[in-house]
């Protein structure tokens, strides 16, 4: 079976991993993803995209990938679109227009329920299967849709969860993997790491960075522990300060107390802010406020991410509180997702 896969970021590539070990070995992948996982059309490296600005400056590089994919699905049985709705909702109305009985499954769903609802409409007019990972996402869709919880795939790929909190003395920091995050948070934690030099200040660099890119990207690294497993440190860790995005479920599955920093360019977060009707960033907090109707840590954006902001929320964070939450979110979040989503692919 040659299945049409887009898994245009890193993340999404750690899914489509978990995934693959689940599907039988005559699938064969086509289409965007990482090469470690079969022969993609495109070297990923050259997509990393941060906010509305950087998006609108790749246009026409993506408007002709977009176009490579739907030639190549032509040869595929099926299609399977993994997060990233900026390329891949457009790709899949394409798709379905040229290719009307050929199945489109999309695996992590545009949140569509947070901004621009509308899409809900275009979502399941064009997708066959919908396979969400947040088992409150289904109450936004119609009641014959074909949207089902399937688990979470982070429940897939953690190995490693807290029992009780620990004083280790290590303090994780993870400024994220796309540039634009890297150079705005990094010099606010050198000057924190300096604050808790008491402690082994540990960063996480993702494992596919080369050395030339770590060298260009993080400067000098001396007050640091490096660290390339981020599940492994996050677990060792009292503590972490942590950028937006999936490290910080990462860390609130694994139980590790941290507080989200992030720093948008001006233009995207006035955009964002207007856009999205959500009151939090993390993906945790998005997800607890749903189930519990609170949030469940701490979140510092823009202006508000300095050196002193994030030592005192560090100091002052209720962690038995945010650790007891913690497990309650990994309770509803059930499962892990990967062996339901292979069965998707292979009915």
């Amino acid at each position: 079976m040659k299945v049409l896969v887009s898994a245009l970021e890193h993340s999404a590539n750690v899914h489509l991993e978990a995934l693959q070990n689940e599907l039988n070995d005559d699938v064969e992948f086509l289409g965007i993803f990482e090469k470690k996982l079969g022969e993609p059309i495109v070297d990923l490296s050259t997509l990393a995209v941060m906010g509305f600005v950087d998006a609108l400056k790749k246009l026409p590089f993506f408007l002709k990938l977009s176009s490579q994919m739907l030639d190549l699905a032509q040869e595929a049985d099926k299609v399977l679109l993994i997060d990233a709705s900026g390329f891949n909702l457009p790709l899949a109305k394409k798709l379905k227009k040229r290719y009307p009985d050929k199945e489109i499954i999309y695996y992590i769903l545009p949140q569509a329920w947070a901004w621009r609802s509308k899409r809900i409409e275009v979502i399941n007019a064009t997708v066959d299967t919908m396979a969400s990972i947040l088992p409150f996402e289904k109450h936004y869709y119609p009641k014959d849709s074909s949207i089902q919880y399937v688990g979470h795939p982070l429940l897939d790929e953690i190995h490693v969860f807290k029992e009780q909190l620990i004083t280790s003395g290590k303090i994780a920091f993870m400024p994220g993997s796309r540039k634009g995050e890297i150079s705005k948070l990094m010099p606010i934690f050198k000057t924190l790491a300096m604050r808790l030099k008491e402690k082994e200040c540990v960063l996480i660099i993702p494992s596919h960075f080369r050395t030339e890119q770590i060298h260009a990207l993080y400067g000098d690294l001396s007050g640091f522990t490096i660290s390339h497993e981020p599940h492994q440190a996050l677990y060792e860790a009292e503590f972490a300060f942590i950028c937006s995005g999936t490290a910080t479920l990462e860390a609130s599955l694994i139980g590790t107390p941290f507080v989200l920093s992030y720093i948008a360019k001006p233009l995207d977060y006035f955009i964002g802010s207007r856009l999205v009707k959500l009151e939090y960033v993390g993906l945790g907090n998005i997800m607890f406020s749903k189930m519990c109707g609170r949030r469940l840590h701490e979140e510092l954006l823009q202006d508000a991410v300095t050196a002193d902001n994030l030592y005192n929320t560090y100091v002052h964070m209720d962690k038995e509180l945010f650790f007891s939450d913690a497990k309650q979110l990994r309770n509803y979040l059930q499962h892990g997702s990967s062996a339901t989503v292979a069965r998707l692919i292979e009915a």
